[in-house]
């Protein structure tokens, strides 16, 4: 019964490839020309949901196929060779397979913009997949990641969405801060022990989610309030405790989820005024934050306090006046000055009526 399924199922593969491959010799037919121009002869081919334990060789050339789709089967693993010759291909689709590895031939998918091997077994992503560069988006939900290739970023330069969220994650990689055209990074639901620092970097990212990852996360980097594109920032259910200082100055920032976190700074009381309260907030603690350098004491202050001569201070006021020492009378300075400094010593040109010293 099942030989006879099988059979079933190549035979519908089978009927599809043909079907496209007639479609192809016609055209050429009707255009009268043995080559025409690419974007006419690309095919797409969907082979989703057929229930398909393994690939039958093609009739189709692979070199006409621009998007494939291959999920909703049960397909173990993908032939090397049949990856290889998927040379235009710029959308592959196989999530909710059973894949538990990507061939390592993906890496010459050079045209390949948008990867979805959601829904897998997969516990990582083959180092070659950094030579897709015209990749914009990978999404690998929900599969069993337990990290990513350590130099992603320094290659995929044009990735807009990486979504990698119900994996295992520890960590993301450093080398993720240089995807400068990142606008979509999706990490909830794993085991993050922190993020990279350097995140100013993502000079263009809009939707940051790092939900989730419940009691391993606890601190957020200083560089996450430099995000100068952000829109969305969600880090609700972890263990934080404190918010960086510098979120006061994400001005773009429209939308901050942090419910389900211990969280003492801002207080409660500022969250409950919206998130306009909690920017000013955490600006005001950064701006307070940088003390000024103590001013440098006058000597008339250490004369005071050997008792050379009497006055008394005056504390700063509302009017803005400073603390200094005003001298009412004077005396003279028994035993401070030789002959030959008595002129510059002169309690006359020191200390003549309504003299105002500063601190």
């Amino acid at each position: 019964m099942m030989y006879e399924e099988q059979q079933q199922q190549q035979q519908q593969v089978m009927m599809r490839m043909a079907e496209l491959n007639n479609n192809n010799q016609k055209g050429d037919e009707r255009s009268g020309r043995r080559f025409i121009e690419d974007e006419e002869r690309l095919n797409i081919v969907d082979l989703s949901g057929m229930s398909l334990d393994s690939l039958p060789k093609p009739s189709l050339n692979l070199t006409t196929i621009c998007k494939l789709n291959l999920s909703n089967n049960n397909l173990q693993s993908i032939p090397e060779s049949l990856t290889a010759r998927l040379l235009n291909v710029v959308a592959l689709d196989v999530h909710s397979n059973q894949l538990k590895f990507l061939p390592n031939s993906i890496g010459c998918l050079s045209k390949l913009k948008t990867l979805n091997v959601s829904g897998n077994l997969l516990q990582s992503l083959p180092k070659t997949i950094e030579n897709c560069r015209s990749l914009e988006e990978l999404n690998a939900n929900f599969n069993k990641l337990t990290k990513l290739p350590e130099t992603i970023g320094f290659e995929l330069i044009n990735l807009k969405k990486l979504a990698v969220n119900s994996n295992k994650l520890i960590f993301l990689p450093r080398s993720i801060t240089h995807l400068t055209s990142l606008r979509v990074l999706d990490a909830r639901l794993n085991c993050l022990r922190a993020l990279p620092e350097d995140l100013e970097n993502l000079i263009n990212l809009q939707i940051l989610n790092v939900s989730q990852n419940f009691q391993y996360l606890q601190n957020l980097p200083y560089s996450i309030g430099l995000l100068i594109s952000l829109l969305e920032l969600d880090v609700s259910y972890n263990k934080i405790t404190t918010l960086p200082d510098s979120m006061g100055c994400m001005k773009k920032l429209q939308k901050l989820s942090v419910e389900g976190n211990p969280l003492v700074s801002p207080p409660a009381e500022v969250f409950e005024q919206g998130l306009h309260a909690v920017k000013g907030y955490l600006s005001e603690k950064m701006n307070g934050g940088h003390k000024s350098p103590p001013k440098k004491k006058s000597w008339v202050g250490k004369l005071v306090k050997y008792g050379t001569f009497s006055g008394y201070t005056l504390r700063g006021t509302s009017n803005g006046e400073r603390e200094g020492f005003f001298i009412s009378e004077y005396r003279s300075i028994d035993g401070l000055a030789s002959p030959r400094h008595i002129g510059m010593f002169s309690p006359r040109r020191l200390f003549s009526p309504g003299r105002y010293f500063t601190r």
